[in-house]
């Protein structure tokens, strides 16, 4: 649905058109441009655009299905982009990303949002309160655009890096054989999603800032210069944060698996001593046993100090086994 279509000329806002077939020639006429903004449009919905404003079939498909990567293409004067503003939901670590394709033409300028974005509207408002900027035509639109989205990234990648101390305080603080390592993998992933946003945009913006592009003002090269080095840094910062994470998550592995080796070597030494003392406990019942039987001729069972000698022998045999365990190191 179009949520808006206005006229700027010499970069103030004349009035909405309600007529798109009209907009462009009306720009034409108002030495201007025209500004449409729509929110997940239909087939339908873009056919009057794609009519009215000549858009390419193969990027207005782009447009509708959305789900597509960063990227810059040329039809003819047109210039198409896609961009993925994010956001960072800060109690759930995770990366929430949205999509707009900019179609920027020499009179207008198309921005299709899928997603909860709120880049569109924010660039709409600074732009009409800068009429100097907003002179410059559609490049200034599509500039604030890419400008107000790797802003964000800023924002989002420093977001990460509180959660990647909070995560290293955890797995080097913490007490020894937590696993954190769901976290970690989570927290990964969500890093991957900010990658696929913001890799695959650096080479579209360096032909926008190098001069590859036609068409754009040269009052805007620098701005899309800037634009490079903020979304270069992004860049370079998830690559640090993947790499970061991936370290820390084979640390957190490596303390779980030390802490149960920790766990089963005591295991071991405690099952040790229970046999130990099982075993001396087996002397004195089996020979305790045998005596009880109620049979004749044992050894010794019927002298008088009888009693006296197989507890004797039962303490001798005990003492030996407790020294022999002893030496061992099984008690």
């Amino acid at each position: 649905m179009i949520v808006d279509c206005a006229l700027y000329t010499r970069g103030v806002r004349q009035h909405r058109l309600d007529d798109v077939f009209a907009a462009a020639q009306e720009a034409e006429h108002e030495d201007g441009f025209v500004w449409i903004g729509l929110v997940d449009p239909s087939a339908d919905e873009f056919d009057a655009l794609a009519e009215g404003f000549s858009l390419p079939e193969l990027a207005i498909e782009d447009a509708i299905r959305a789900h597509q990567r960063p990227k810059l293409e040329r039809y003819g004067d047109l210039t198409f982009a896609i961009v993925k503003p994010v956001r960072y939901v800060d109690h759930a670590e995770v990366v929430d990303v949205s999509e707009l394709a900019v179609f920027v033409g020499h009179r207008f300028v198309v921005v299709v949002r899928h997603g909860d974005s709120r880049i569109p509207s924010r660039a709409r408002q600074t732009l009409e309160g800068d009429a100097e900027t907003m002179a410059l035509g559609p490049w200034a639109v599509l500039h604030r655009l890419l400008d107000l989205t790797v802003d964000q990234y800023l924002e989002v990648a420093r977001s990460v890096d509180v959660d990647l101390d909070e995560i290293e305080d955890q797995v080097f603080g913490s007490v020894p054989g937590e696993d954190h390592a769901e976290r970690i993998y989570r927290l990964k992933s969500e890093v991957q999603q900010f990658r696929r946003a913001v890799v695959p945009l650096v080479g579209p913006v360096h032909r926008l800032a190098s001069g590859q592009v036609p068409g754009i003002p040269g009052d805007l090269q620098e701005y899309f210069r800037d634009v490079e080095d903020h979304t270069l840094r992004v860049a370079d910062s998830i690559e640090a944060a993947d790499n970061l994470l991936t370290g820390v998550l084979q640390a957190d592995l490596a303390q779980v698996t030390v802490a149960q080796s920790r766990v089963s070597v005591q295991q071991n030494a405690d099952m040790r001593k229970i046999s130990a003392w099982a075993a001396i406990g087996l002397v004195p019942t089996a020979i305790a046993g045998i005596y009880g039987m109620n049979v004749r001729n044992l050894p010794i069972a019927d002298t008088a100090f009888g009693f006296w000698a197989v507890l004797v022998v039962i303490a001798a045999s005990c003492v030996l086994l407790h020294r022999a365990f002893r030496r061992n190191r099984w008690l």
